[in-house]
């Protein structure tokens, strides 16, 4: 599957609108992906480095058009945490040389919500 057919839509509640100031952030996406097809997908197409993916399928409600009973769709609902530490981090390379590595992805998600 290509990333754009994973990632469904955004989802904007109350609910996920506070979770994004921790980093979370939810979206429908297809009922078949696993969490790393959609780690991948939020990482291609949002630019930004995913921490922790968390998966719900959520069963569709039974609803009522008069005398006619039915139910809506049944679908999948992703909660994706990203890193939002931007910093720069140090390790030893070779001969004890210290080297700096700087993260070159995004801290948050400007186009979610627009």
């Amino acid at each position: 599957m290509v990333a754009e057919e994973i990632i469904i839509r955004p989802i904007i509640t109350e609910k996920s609108a506070a979770a994004q100031a921790e980093g979370k952030y939810t979206f429908e996406v297809h009922k078949k992906a696993t969490k790393i097809d959609i780690k991948n997908a939020v990482e291609k197409l949002f630019e930004v480095k995913v921490a922790d993916v968390k998966t719900v399928n959520v069963k569709g409600k039974p609803k009522r058009q008069g005398y006619h009973v039915g139910k809506t769709s049944d679908w999948k609902k992703a909660i994706v945490t990203i890193d939002t530490n931007a910093d720069s981090y140090k390790y030893l390379g070779k001969g004890g040389k210290v080297q700096t590595v700087s993260k070159k992805y995004k801290t948050s998600i400007e186009e979610f919500g627009a």
